[in-house]
């Protein structure tokens, strides 16, 4: 089973894949809205475009969301 797979199994729905600031942006308004948020290193399999991925695999992340356990 593929990492995305066990994500999905557990209740995360993957959004997008975002380096710094939007990353930042994007997880703090996740959680003001309610969301749990994961991030998980970028599979460059997975991804349409790679060449900035690959070149920068440390900057990016996939943001995974769920609704916050209450």
């Amino acid at each position: 089973m593929s990492r995305e797979a066990e994500l999905r199994k557990d209740g995360w729905e993957k959004r997008f894949t975002a380096d710094d600031p939007r990353l930042t942006e994007a997880v703090k308004t996740y959680e003001e809205l309610g969301f749990e948020v994961h991030l998980e290193p970028v599979e460059s399999s997975t991804e349409e475009c790679t060449d900035c991925l690959i070149a920068f695999t440390d900057r990016y992340k996939t943001i995974y969301t769920r609704p916050a356990k209450g």
